[in-house]
This record gives structure tokens, sequence and C-alpha cells, in this order.
């Protein structure tokens, strides 16, 4: 008995890649023969006869062009996301704007608060001392 020749399995980049291809292909048109349905790195790899580490490291085009038949492209995830940090980062300047107005805000209503009680403490003086004597205005009828 023979040992088996392990440079056999082995074939050019350019065929794997042709193979790992036309897996793909079969699979979108349901010609699959491990009768794959979706296409996925794992689904081509087991129609193509290769791993999907073999894939993943060697043939980072194939396994691209696999997640943007998926429509999770590497590129497209990135974009999407990249879209999303703007929006993000937009919410928080305006979050920060309208914190800032807010604080503005407060801080003038404290300072008319302080006036009004201190008008508060001045009249609550005056309605104890006895010298103070209450006017009622009478106003026409009319």
């Amino acid at each position: 008995m023979k040992p088996k020749d392990k440079t056999a399995n082995y074939k050019p980049a350019e065929d794997r890649e042709k193979d790992l291809r036309l897996a793909i292909y079969r699979i979108q048109k349901g010609r699959a023969h491990t009768k794959e349905t979706k296409v996925t790195i794992a689904a081509v790899a087991r129609e193509a006869g290769v791993s999907t580490a073999l894939i993943h490291n060697h043939y980072p085009t194939v396994a691209e062009t696999i997640r943007e038949i998926q429509g999770r492209s590497s590129r497209a995830v990135r974009d999407v996301k990249h879209q999303d940090l703007i929006a993000e980062r937009l919410k928080s300047t305006n979050y920060r704007q309208e914190n800032e107005e807010l604080r503005v805000k407060v801080a003038s209503i404290a300072s008319i608060n302080e006036v009004l009680l201190d008008d508060n403490r001045i009249l609550q003086a005056k309605q104890n001392d006895r010298k103070v004597v209450e006017l009622v205005v009478k106003r026409p009828a009319g």
C-alpha cells in the first residue's frame, strides 16, 4: 500500500478560487451538489469540498463576495456603522447645546427665585410690624 500523496489535494490558487466561485454560482442557481440553498461561507466550503478557514484565510475576496450576497459586506456594515456614528454625534452635539441652554435658564430662574424669596421675607417682616397699616384700595364701579 502506497502512502497517500499529500500534494494531490492542493490546487493552484486560481483554480481553487474558480472552484469557490462556481460553488457560489451553483448554490445561487439551486444546482448545488450538497443541496445548499443559502449562500454562506460554510455552504460554499461544503459545496467546494474545502474548509471555511481556507476561505477566510486564503480567499478574502471570495469571503467578501459571499458577505455581499448575504447583504452584510464588511464595507456595507462599516458604512452603515459610520452613518450611525455620524447621526449619534449630531444628536450628542444637539443634546449638549440643549443642556447648556437649560443650564442658563435654570441659573436665570434661580436668580429670579432668590429675588422673590427676598421680597417675600421683606413683606412678611412688614406684615408682622405693628407700625404697618394695611391699605384697602377701593376701585370705582363701572
